[in-house]
C-alpha cells in the first residue's frame, strides 16, 4: 500500500482518477495548484486507487493524504 501525500500547500485542481482506478508507476492521481503552477501528483507505484481523500477546490497543506494506491 501506497499513500500519497501533498508536498506544500496547494489547491486541489484536477482530481484525474477515481476510487478503483488500476494505475501504473508514474501516472497523474491529482493535479495541484501552488502559485498558478500545476503540479501533478503521481502514482508510485503500480496497482489500483483505493481512495481518493481530496475533491477539486480542497485546500491541502504539507502532509495531508491525497490518495491511497494498493
Amino acid at each position: 500500500m501506497a499513500e500519497i501525500r501533498a508536498e506544500m500547500v496547494a489547491n486541489v485542481w484536477k482530481v484525474v482518477k477515481s476510487a478503483g482506478d488500476e494505475v501504473a508507476e508514474g501516472d497523474t492521481l491529482v493535479i495541484l495548484e501552488s502559485m498558478k503552477m500545476e503540479i501533478p501528483v503521481v502514482a508510485e507505484t503500480r496497482g489500483v486507487v483505493s481512495r481518493i481523500a481530496v475533491n477539486e477546490g480542497d485546500v491541502v497543506q504539507e502532509g495531508d493524504l491525497l490518495a491511497v494506491v494498493e
